[in-house]
């Protein structure tokens, strides 16, 4: 099951930075990827919304690999506000020492963002049968010590 850990940074010499100690570390330069909000969207047509485009791209590519739709819209408010995303993806030992080094470069905790998820209600009804099937094959474990989330999707 393909792993990838996201962190987002202030800015992009940080996430630059901290892919430069990934490669160092012996992480292939294919599994590392660095995104930031362009700093001019091309208008390509009349019904053209390239801001938007790009969010909307951003953002279900994020959900895919298993962030929350407030998640999601933390990492795109961190990229308005001029902040770098990165992204590794790759072995369990390669997520666990991308993390690490993510956290020492100064990964933004993400939920400080736009703050805490909100809980909803849970509805239990007597007549349900409790569904017993495989674990989660999709989701988010918070890297310990910092702001890089690794997503198992």
């Amino acid at each position: 099951m393909p792993k990838t850990v996201v962190a987002l940074f202030e800015n992009e010499a940080r996430a630059d930075d901290a892919v430069r100690d990934m490669e160092a570390q012996g992480i292939p330069r294919k599994d590392l990827q660095t995104l930031q909000e362009p700093a001019a969207f091309n208008v390509t047509g009349v019904m053209s919304f390239p801001r938007l485009d790009f969010e909307t791209d951003v953002s279900r590519e994020l959900t895919r690999i298993g962030a929350t739709v407030p998640e999601a819209r933390s990492y795109l408010e961190g990229l308005r506000r001029g902040g770098a995303l990165c992204f590794a993806t790759g072995s369990d030992e390669d997520i666990e020492a991308a993390g690490q080094i993510m956290n020492r470069h100064g990964a933004s905790e993400i939920e400080q963002v736009n703050g805490a998820e909100p809980r909803l209600p849970v509805v239990a009804h007597r007549s349900m049968t409790p569904m017993h099937d495989g674990g989660v094959l999709a989701g988010r474990v918070r890297q310990p010590g910092g702001g890089a989330c690794v997503f198992v999707w």
